[in-house]
């Protein structure tokens, strides 16, 4: 960030802090959580989604916030732009699939139970948060293997 060394470096620390804690949740969702919910029998799967949802949310919530806010951060002044805004368009596209994807089929596992169709669809739709958020955090290595932190 131009004219603020000290804040930028600590805003980077934050984004690469939060990426990184993403990329692994979201890998440990998509080989062991999501493909767990299909041996959860049906008599138990509301509970135990319901928990699911509760208990991600308080792990990966404040992650994604400060995610948020440090990309918009990078992008409107951090060096170099063009990386920062690439980084900040791969978590657009993240969120909108959380956003449009995976919380529509949450939503819809909850009320009709553990449908194998639809936990097709959430393992399937996972991946695209999954590769881009790997995409995110190898992009940060290359930021700070080029020396620019």
């Amino acid at each position: 960030m131009v004219g603020a060394p000290e804040l930028s470096t600590w805003v980077v620390a934050v984004q690469a802090f939060c990426t990184f804690g993403m990329t692994g949740v979201i890998w440990l969702v998509q080989l062991v959580q999501y493909p767990g919910f299909a041996r959860v029998g049906a008599d138990g799967f509301g509970d135990f989604h319901r928990h699911h949802c509760r208990s991600i949310g308080l792990v990966v919530g404040p992650l994604m916030v400060l995610e948020l806010l440090t990309s918009l951060l990078l992008a409107a002044a951090g060096e170099p732009v063009w990386f920062w805004r690439i980084m900040l368009g791969l978590l657009l596209v993240i969120w909108l699939s959380t956003a449009l994807w995976q919380g529509p089929l949450h939503g819809r596992l909850q009320r009709e139970g553990p449908r194998p169709d639809l936990l097709r669809a959430l393992v399937r739709g996972n991946w695209l948060r999954t590769v881009l958020w790997t995409a995110r955090s190898a992009g940060l290595v290359w930021f700070y293997a080029r020396g620019w932190a």
